[in-house]
């Protein structure tokens, strides 16, 4: 099983690796009255770890009003 799992790390992160380097060229991001030019492969990263983070505050607050415990 931890053979499976250190598999999984390398495929993810060699995929994560390919995006990175196809999508290098700068793209102009506007939020609300900023505007940032940075290349796209960052702005994926970003957009990408905000709804993991969404995600996690939704599940840490859907089980605190449930009343379930985290570790079960």
């Amino acid at each position: 099983m931890k053979k499976v799992k250190i598999i999984l790390i390398v495929i993810i992160s060699v995929l994560a690796l390919i995006v990175f380097l196809q999508n290098t060229e700068a793209v102009q991001t506007r939020f609300l009255f900023m505007s940032v030019t940075m290349p796209r492969a960052l702005l994926l990263l970003l957009t990408f770890l905000m709804g993991f983070i969404a995600g996690l505050i939704t599940t840490s607050i859907i089980l605190r009003k449930s009343g379930k415990p985290k570790n079960a």
